[in-house]
């Protein structure tokens, strides 16, 4: 009789904490996931240069995305970004380069640059959260992104040079 007791009582505690798990997973799961903002990281400045004259046309803070997690994530999740801000891809191996705006919460310019840091293209006004894709038109060892808009307030153009 003792032994059946013993059985009974460990049935039932298994059954009770089984109880509680599934409904700690349930509720759980009914919860939504909240993130974190992710806010700028300044890591360097940037300056465009217009290539004729040399003249410095705009100074950006950058956040520099080198790494391979870096640069498949970039500016996905950020709900918002400053005039001077950028994000500077830096690629280890020259190559046409392909982006989009999955995950992209704010519009960005794009800005495809070669390995002697000239603008070979800008891709004005990405669209926000937009899976198509958005070709470098060449090979590139960098790509800037920056708030949309601010090429043209800057008067940026094909040819513009990069340091930083």
């Amino acid at each position: 009789m003792p032994d059946r007791r013993l059985r009974i009582s460990g049935l039932c505690f298994l059954l009770g904490s089984f109880s509680l798990f599934w409904l700690g997973c349930r509720e759980e799961g009914s919860k939504s996931i909240e993130r974190e903002p992710i806010t700028f990281q300044k890591e360097g400045e940037l300056k465009i240069l217009r290539a004729e004259t040399d003249s410095t046309l705009v100074m950006f803070d950058i956040e520099i995305a080198d790494t391979p997690y870096e640069i498949q994530t970039g500016m996905m999740y950020r709900e918002d970004m400053e005039e001077q801000q950028g994000m500077l891809f830096v690629f280890a191996e020259i190559g046409p380069r392909s982006f989009y705006m999955k995950n992209t919460l704010i519009a960005l310019d794009i800005l495809f640059i070669d390995e002697n840091s000239k603008i070979i293209r800008i891709q004005r006004n990405a669209e926000p959260l937009n899976e198509g894709s958005i070709p470098s038109g060449g090979p590139v060892k960098y790509v800037l992104e920056i708030k949309a808009g601010m090429s043209d307030h800057w008067a940026l153009q094909e040819g513009d040079l990069i340091h930083y």
